[in-house]
């Protein structure tokens, strides 16, 4: 596929987008809802990659779509029409869609995830969750007990991995029916952060935790080992936690270099306001 990859992409290069899917993990569905035209080059590692195109809403988008190493015809058609057609091999997909808003819009509607166990933080705050993250499309962050924030953050980083560690069975079979409805294949979930457990994965710039009390020193000497200038954002709704994690994160020589709280107020059906909970997000790099 590297032939067609260095020969195809030149006449596209200066105003599409085009990524190489072949053997690799990606979240292609990030890539198509976030560019006007993308140049995809596949195989069989996603062999339900037009189906799940589909079932995101782009089954109108127009396609070109061409099987082989080089093919000498592309089938001019819209994504729904090839939904049953599974990808076997080498092949080349050109996808337009001119309305397609070319940046992520971050906060998705809570509506939009399956629920199961979990309880999800509001879609406002989520928004700013994901802007503090700062994420990169090539990023690497490790995420404790984050369900929606891991979905939304694999989008971003569509050329990266999440490590999302889920500790709570219910918790990890709702995120890991998130992944599939998303098709986020970037996510590497995990339910320890135990040095076997983490020798073998990329190694994470940051780390996001839903912060526990008790659990929060060993998850930080943890990530440490692996990355010792890790950056941390720690979540928590628990005043205990708050009075006590600079501290522990000191003692672990990180120190807190930002410490700020969210509160988001909405009307309800009877103009009432009402108030959603209002977490805070502590901080820290290392010293």
């Amino acid at each position: 596929m590297d032939g067609v990859c260095s020969r195809t992409t030149r006449s596209y290069s200066r105003k599409n987008k085009d990524s190489n899917l072949c053997g690799k993990r990606r979240n292609y569905l990030a890539l198509v809802s976030t560019h006007k035209r993308l140049l995809i080059f596949a195989d069989e590692t996603y062999p339900n990659m037009l189906y799940k195109c589909w079932e995101a809403g782009f089954g109108d988008y127009e396609m070109y779509y061409g099987e082989g190493y080089e093919p000498t015809e592309m089938k001019h058609c819209k994504v729904s029409d090839m939904m049953d057609h599974p990808i076997a091999g080498p092949t080349v997909i050109f996808i337009v869609n001119d309305d397609t808003r070319e940046g992520m819009i971050f906060g998705m509607k809570n509506d939009n995830f399956s629920h199961g166990t979990v309880k999800y933080v509001g879609h406002e705050i989520r928004a700013v969750i994901m802007n503090k993250l700062e994420v990169d499309i090539r990023d690497t962050i490790l995420m404790v007990d984050a369900e929606s924030i891991v979905i939304e953050a694999s989008m971003a980083a569509y050329e990266g991995v999440i490590i999302a560690d889920e500790r709570n069975e219910g918790d990890k079979r709702t995120l890991e029916e998130n992944i599939d409805k998303f098709g986020v294949h970037n996510v590497e979930v995990i339910t320890d952060l135990e040095e076997d457990t983490l020798k073998d994965l990329p190694v994470p710039r940051l780390a996001f935790i839903v912060a526990k009390k008790g659990e929060i020193k060993k998850d930080i000497e943890s990530i440490l080992k692996v990355n010792p200038n890790a950056k941390f954002i720690f979540w928590t709704l628990e005043l205990d936690v708050l009075s006590e994690i600079k501290y522990i994160m000191e003692q672990c020589g990180v120190k807190v270099t930002e410490v700020m709280q969210m509160a988001v107020s909405k009307t309800d059906k009877n103009s009432v306001f009402v108030a959603q909970p209002s977490p805070w997000l502590i901080t820290g790099e290392v010293e």
